[in-house]
């Protein structure tokens, strides 16, 4: 009887393709370390096919399948941010009040003081009283925005950690360690900042999953300086990518950089199922590792293996 021999994703290469399907194809343990930044769910032109429930799934069975291919004592790490703006259609619909935003001196107080005056007006009748907008009286009484602002769905913030934490367990990886990645502030994309309380965006998490199995420390792989900089520090500043007019969502280099210097180690094969531009792959190249790449979008995977063929050519022309 004939033994069907399957054909493994060849090392050292971008593959084309979705991560939950490639990742099926990859020899069983033999990853030493996974790092990757998945969709964030926020929006991106590469994400407009999936809706939160297929993110998910597509989230899940990613990491499940890491049991299979990771070497035991193998790490899988996880850059990924919480979702600051996710669209809850049961919060109820309002408007800040913003007290330095407010264009007319009207006062809810002054509406309501006219109100008591002229029952039988209309919000027309009183905006005339009082010298405002009808749009000014809405906003006073009932804290919203009719011209569309109380049409439009609220948002909230949505934790990601805990639910990827949940995935690692279901499957036998362990949440070993948690990192942070403080990033250049991403103003650009809090633009509610002028208009509320919230924060400005300027972190992002490491999960660091462990598979069961011998653990390697070996402090040589970086210098003693490196290691009281970062390595053994939970929290990481690097500036974030300068320009994005590749790829819209790349982390730096040094980050990728950090984590497989720390989590492997030289001759050691890196997985990314989400490679983007390559950068997860110049890293191990630069660090005497091999990778596997997986990208489902065509022209990310082209650009991958551009700038990883000019790294490569770089290399040679330094030796």
């Amino acid at each position: 009887m004939a033994i069907e021999v399957m054909d493994f994703l060849e090392i050292n290469t971008i593959h084309h393709g979705r991560a939950e399907i490639l990742i099926k194809q990859i020899a069983p343990e033999s990853i030493d370390l996974s790092f990757w930044s998945p969709p964030y769910f926020v929006g991106k032109e590469y994400e407009k096919e999936e809706t939160y429930q297929s993110w998910q799934a597509m989230l899940r069975q990613v990491i499940n399948h890491h049991f299979t291919v990771l070497k035991p004592g193998g790490f899988l790490v996880i850059n990924v941010g919480d979702i600051r703006c996710f669209k809850d259609e049961k919060i109820p619909k309002f408007q800040a009040m913003n007290l330095c935003m407010q264009k007319s001196k009207v006062t809810k107080e002054m509406v309501l003081e006219a109100k008591e005056k002229f029952p039988e007006f209309n919000r027309y009748q009183l905006a005339d009283y009082l010298g405002c907008s009808e749009q000014t009286i809405d906003r006073r009484l009932n804290g919203n925005n009719i011209r569309g602002g109380k049409y439009e769905s609220q948002t909230r913030m949505h934790l990601i950690g805990g639910f990827l934490q949940s995935y690692g367990q279901e499957c036998g990886l362990y949440l070993y360690d948690r990192r942070i990645w403080v990033k250049d502030p991403a103003w650009a994309n809090c633009k509610w900042t002028s208009n509320s309380l919230k924060s400005v965006d300027e972190y992002e998490d490491l999960y660091i999953f462990w598979k069961p199995g011998q653990q390697i420390i070996d402090r040589k792989k970086i210098n003693p300086d490196e290691w009281k900089a970062w390595g053994s520090r939970a929290v990481w500043f690097i500036r974030s990518v300068r320009s994005n007019d590749d790829h819209e969502a790349k982390f730096p280099l040094e980050l990728a950089s950090r984590v497989v210097r720390l989590y492997s180690a030289q001759g050691n094969t890196v997985l990314d199922p989400f490679m983007g531009s390559g950068t997860t792959a110049i890293a191990c190249i630069q660090n005497q590792r091999s990778f596997i790449g997986i990208e489902k979008e065509a022209k990310y995977v082209s650009l991958a293996r551009e700038n990883i063929n000019k790294e490569e050519s770089q290399l040679r022309l330094n030796f």
